[in-house]
């Protein structure tokens, strides 16, 4: 059974920086991508940032420029540095596996991220 491990949330203050950590069960090339999700009280979980198995990342746009997706194999675990961090980032942010060509997702608890003013 997959396993995804989130940790490194917390409440930071607007403009501060986070480094959020993901460790999955298994190698992290044995899934097609990695990525983080995000979902706000109130709102739909919406994709953040993701890495496929090559090394291709891509972002939303409204953190573009501000966070960072990255994978450390020797540690085999995926990171997501965010930087210059808004209220408006307050969530609920989700590790996701990518596993087969439907694909089939796989889901982390979650770790609470709260930006305050």
């Amino acid at each position: 059974q997959v396993q995804l491990v989130e940790s490194g949330g917390g409440l930071v203050q607007d403009g501060g920086s986070l480094n959020l950590s993901c460790v999955p069960s298994g190698s992290i090339f044995s899934y097609n991508a990695m990525a983080w999700y995000r979902q706000a009280p109130g709102k739909q979980r919406e994709l953040v940032t993701i890495i496929t198995n090559g090394g291709t990342t891509s972002y939303a746009d409204s953190v573009k420029g501000r966070f960072t997706i990255s994978r450390d194999i020797a540690r085999n675990t995926v990171y997501l540095q965010m930087n210059s961090l808004k209220p408006e980032d307050t969530a609920v942010y989700y590790c996701n596996a990518k596993i087969g060509h439907g694909p089939i997702d796989y889901w982390g608890k979650g770790t609470l991220v709260t930006v305050s003013l």
